[in-house]
Formats: structure tokens, sequence, C-alpha cells
């Protein structure tokens, strides 16, 4: 039987993958091979906690094509060369892959795709990621969108979801060409299990990302509308780093959720398929705004007066140790779980960005290497919101205040007892702001810091005073 290479990248499943299905349905046995060449990303190679997450993918994927009767071929870079030398070694016809849409590797990608198809080989790339691609969306001028809400409007007008397939219960196997290296050869493992407390809470892989999403449809999906802002309850999908890493199709996750669709539910529904919608509009804004990732979308900022020697600040962000609660329970999480709950993440970038007055450049980098959902276009997209930087984004002179955020999404003060149990003994009403009562922080918690390291009402005024300036 002939052979075609099929490329995994960050589609590390067999359900719903069009590289897949497109070597099946032209009658060639697939050749299964994953490429590491992370110095082809550039500046933004996948960070620890991504690397961590994705040794336990790869396991899990070939375990999958295993008992298909098939396997995963791991490589070492350079990509090109890699596959021209499979493609020679395995007489392969034609060589699939599913599209990424991250600048530099699109960039890769066009001149792979050409170097191929110049010596013959037939070269494809499929759509296995996203409901829209970024350039499938356009204005009424033909330009991209740079406000969400007309995007999203636009794209339920030509709202068609791909039919989820099922993969094969056995594939063709093929021993020709090179075995690969072991998963360890990869260097994606960290050498000390700082990632042990992760995996308690995760399965990475296609399973973990299916029951993932059913333990999402059976409980949080019900008043997800309201109970998505609050990290003191199991109120979100948890779904991100299975969408990242290519795990589930969002098509699959929204046929799914739409099959209880009822009068009821659908304020839920539709308020989880919007939030779908923000991750196409953070690809739609890569893809158009390649130079997002390092600059400010809105290039008025670059007068802006960013602190200058904030390295204690940043410092005290990294390690939960600011003296605000709801800032520091957050990165705590972030530290033990690779992930943050979205709320929090909004006050955490704020706190940064307003009262510290840090670039958000240097909260993008630290959540880029401790996520496991790190994704290009939707921390870029976040990062450019809270910051007031980029596009459709929150106003810089809206400043989240962390205490009356913490009050009014983690009422009982149980988030912040979770994440610094050292605080747990405190009054409820003292958790938000311990530092209004010295005499019991420094009696409960003598280890907590006995005061913000930035004042709330000096790094707002600070913060607005800047902004003006900077106008």
């Amino acid at each position: 039987m002939a052979q075609a290479i099929v490329w995994f990248r960050n589609d590390l499943r067999l359900d719903d993958n069009p590289a897949l299905r497109a070597a099946l349905d032209a009658d060639l046995a697939p050749v299964c091979v994953y490429i590491h060449a992370p110095d082809e990303e550039g500046t933004w190679a996948p960070g620890a906690a991504s690397n961590a997450w994705r040794h336990r993918s790869l396991a899990a994927l070939d375990a999958q094509l295993r008992r298909r009767g098939s396997r995963l071929r791991l490589f070492h870079g350079p990509s090109l060369a890699t596959l021209q030398s499979l493609v020679d070694t395995c007489e392969a016809q034609a060589v699939f892959w599913n599209r990424r849409y991250e600048p530099r590797i699109e960039t890769r990608d066009a001149l792979i795709k050409s170097a191929l198809r110049g010596s013959g080989v037939r070269a494809e790339s499929h759509n296995g990621a996203l409901l829209f691609e970024p350039w499938a969306l356009q204005t009424g001028q033909g330009g991209p969108y740079k406000v969400f809400t007309p995007f999203w409007r636009k794209a339920l007008s030509e709202w068609r979801l791909q039919t989820p397939w099922e993969a094969p219960r056995t594939l063709p196997s093929s021993e020709a060409g090179p075995a690969g290296v072991a998963l360890d050869a990869l260097g994606l493992r960290p050498a000390r299990p700082w990632d042990a407390d992760f995996w308690p809470l995760w399965q990475p892989g296609e399973a973990g990302a299916s029951e993932t999403l059913e333990i999402f449809i059976d409980g949080a999906l019900r008043g997800y509308s309201a109970g998505r802002d609050r990290p003191d309850r199991v109120g979100t999908s948890r779904l991100s780093p299975h969408l990242h890493f290519g795990e589930i199709a969002p098509w699959r996750v929204v046929a799914a959720i739409e099959a209880g669709r009822t009068a009821a539910t659908a304020p839920d529904i539709d308020a989880y398929i919007r939030e779908l919608g923000w991750r196409e509009f953070g690809h739609h804004l890569l893809h158009h705004f390649p130079h997002t990732p390092e600059q400010d979308f809105n290039p008025r900022f670059a007068r802006f007066p960013w602190a200058r020697d904030a390295s204690a600040l940043i410092e005290a962000w990294h390690l939960g140790r600011t003296g605000v609660p709801i800032i520091d329970a957050g990165m705590r999480e972030m530290w033990s779980t690779g992930w943050m709950h979205n709320r929090v993440r909004m006050i955490v970038g704020s706190w940064l960005c307003k009262h510290m007055r840090v670039h958000w450049r240097e909260g993008a980098r630290w959540f880029w290497d401790t996520l496991v959902d790190a994704d290009l276009a939707n921390n870029t997209l976040g990062w450019q919101w809270i910051g007031g930087t980029g596009a459709d984004a929150a106003p810089y002179f809206r400043i989240f205040n962390p205490v009356t955020q913490a009050q009014k999404f983690d009422p009982a003060g149980a988030y912040i007892a979770k994440w610094l149990p050292e605080l747990a003994g405190i009054p409820v009403p003292l958790r938000f702001s311990p530092w209004t009562a010295p005499d019991v922080l420094k009696r409960v918690a003598p280890g907590y810091p006995s005061a913000p390291v930035v004042d709330l009402a000096g790094g707002r005024e600070a913060a607005l005073a800047a902004y003006q300036r900077s106008r």
C-alpha cells in the first residue's frame, strides 16, 4: 500500500483530524510523525509547562495509534529536511498536515509546502483547529475586524460547523523508513518534577479532552453564564489546554454542547460558544497583525511611561507575594496547577499593567512559560486587552480594584483560602484586604506580606496620571 506522511503538530488527536482523514481518503497508509523543532518558532518557542503537557499528550497519541495497529514516530528538526528524508525513505506520495496560525509557523509552513511540491510531492494543509480560519471573515470593506462584536456577528451569520468524523478502529501499518527517537529524547519532560502536582488535575490527550467535555456538559455548563466568573467554584470548561494542543476539535465541542440545547440551557450555551468566539478572534487578530505578540496594537502606547525599574515588584508578582490576596492566590494557583481562572487572570493582569505599571509583555512571557494552555493568539489578545493596548481592549483607565473584585467573585474567600492557606484562619471580611487589620495578620499569618507592594489608591492614581501624560 502506498504511503503518506501525516505530520502531527498541535492536532494531537485521531477523531476529527483532517490530515489523517485526507491520507485515508486518498487510500494511502499514514506514516504518523511528530517533529520537535522549537527553534523554528523563534522567540515564542513553547514554554516549560506547555512542554510538560506535550510530553504526555504525545505519549497518549502514540498509545491510541498503537491500539489501531500504527504508531507515532518522533524526530528532531529541522522540519523540512526531516520531511524530505521521510518522503524518500518511505517512498511517500504525499505529506498532509493541519495548519497552525502563528506568524513564524505560517511562514515556515509555506516554504515547506512550496519545497515539497517543487520536488513533485503532494503537500496539503487543512484546518484542524478553528471554526473560522483567520482570513475567512472580512469587514464590508474587505479588511480584518478589530472589534469583537461585529466579528462575532459576522461569524454567526456564516455559521457552518464541520461534521464530526470518527477515526477508524484500525489503521494501515507501515514499517518503511526510520523509527525515530524515544519520547524522552525530545527533552520535553522537566528534569526536576516541578510539574508533579499538575497531573492529578489534568489528563493530557484525546481521552482526557473527551472526559473533560463530558464533565463540563454534565456540570458547569448549567449556570455557566454566571458561574464562569467565580473562581471559588467549578464554573468553567477547563478545555483550554485540550483545545490548544488539538486534542479535541472546537466543532466537536460545539456539537456536543448544542445537543442539549433547550430554552432553559440556551443562555449558558450561547455564553460558552461566545467564549469560543474570543478564541477565534484572537487567531484572526494574530494572523492580520503579526507584530502584536511583541508590540502594542495601539501605537499610541509607545509613548506610555511604563515603570523603568520594577524588578522587585515583578518578582513579588511571580511568587504570589504582592500582599494582595486575590492576586497572590491566582499566581500560586498557576504555579501549582499550570492554569489560572480567567477572571483571576484579568485581575492579576490589571494589577501588573496598571497598579505596577509594568508592560504587558512581562506578564505575557511569564504566562507563556507557566500555563499549560499557553496559546500565542489568546495570550496576546488577553494581555493586550487587559493592558488597554490592544484591539477592542478594555480602556487603560479601567482599573480593576482587586479587593472589590475578590469580594464580588470570591465572596466567602474560599478561593483565597485554598491557595493561600496561611490566610484561612483570618475572618472572611479581612481575607480580601488583611493589611487593614495588622494585628490579626501578624498573629495568624506572620509570614504573609504586611502590606501590598503597591498602595491600591496610590497605584491607581499614578496609573491614571501616566495615562494622561501619554495622551
